[in-house]
């Protein structure tokens, strides 16, 4: 879906963001689906453990749609237990059972907990640091300098496995909890891109930075109609029903007026639909009266 706003800032990332770690990933087109869907969310750190097809990959920058960034900069290692070393909470991402005694979070509730060891229970950092490019506001994740001002903060991650059998068993064993997005039972299975936008965006939406700049409706020239705008217009329609002889019993007319403007009322008319519906209503009784 389009709707990227190319006047606004690339992305302002988020403090402390969850890696999203990637195991085995067995496409190229895959691997850059889930670049886009991460930056979607202003997760910015990517995280592969031992690519199929090797690393860089042509069909990952590809598929990237302008998150080419988040590939130059993903981090590749060679088993899971490296990838997630200096993180302090992981939840892994898989749909079946595995045998290991571990809680089990939706991704809304798994989102709520690393917000928690991210900033506590209060609301994210307002306003957000500023930078220019992808995590240029994030401290480097490892090594002098990182964590500056994030002092008791825990690094997480999400981790994802295989696009074909998902994360075996001792992938699943070194995470901290299992995150299960309730699905069909009967057909729970999810492209790899797809998982990570859905557990992506509950971390983002636990909090939203962004809210503020959601979508509202165009409404064009004109501003919503006020109730005094559709109750004039309803009297319109009554003198015209009247006149046309529409109300065959006196005993129905207060209910079929009611029901009429029931459906006006609920419609969220504007002052444009309104003067239209006038000039509708005017029409159609000249022409009556014409005849």
């Amino acid at each position: 879906m389009a709707g990227t706003n190319t006047a606004k800032e690339n992305t302002k990332a988020i403090p402390l963001a969850p890696s999203v770690i990637l195991v085995r990933p067995q496409l190229g087109q895959n691997i850059g689906m889930c670049a886009r869907a991460m930056l979607n969310c202003a997760v910015t750190e990517l995280r592969i453990v031992k690519p199929r097809d090797g690393w860089p990959n042509p069909d990952a920058t590809a598929a990237a749609s302008g998150a080419i960034e988040l590939l130059e900069k993903a981090k590749i290692y060679e088993t899971t237990a490296e990838a997630v070393a200096d993180l302090e909470f992981v939840v892994a991402t898989t749909a079946r059972e595995r045998g290991v005694v571990k809680d089990i979070y939706t991704a809304e509730a798994a989102a709520k907990k690393i917000r928690e060891r991210n900033f506590g229970t209060g609301p994210l950092p307002n306003p957000l640091p500023q930078g220019e490019g992808i995590g240029a506001t994030l401290p480097p994740p490892m090594g002098e300098g990182w964590g500056e001002g994030l002092s008791g903060k825990q690094r997480c991650g999400i981790m994802f496995g295989p696009e074909r059998t998902g994360l075996e068993s001792d992938d699943v064993a070194l995470a901290s909890a299992i995150v299960n997005i309730p699905l069909n039972p009967g057909f729970s299975s999810l492209n790899l891109a797809q998982a990570v936008l859905l557990t992506c965006y509950a971390w983002l939406n636990a909090d939203n930075p962004f809210r503020e700049e959601q979508v509202v409706p165009d409404l064009g020239d004109t501003a919503p109609a006020t109730k005094g705008d559709v109750e004039n217009l309803m009297k319109h329609l009554e003198d015209d029903l009247d006149t046309g002889g529409f109300f065959r019993s006196p005993e129905q007319r207060p209910t079929i007026l009611r029901n009429i403007g029931n459906f006006f009322h609920r419609s969220g008319m504007t002052q444009q639909d309104v003067r239209t519906m006038h000039g509708i209503f005017s029409c159609l009784t000249g022409k009556r009266m014409r005849k």
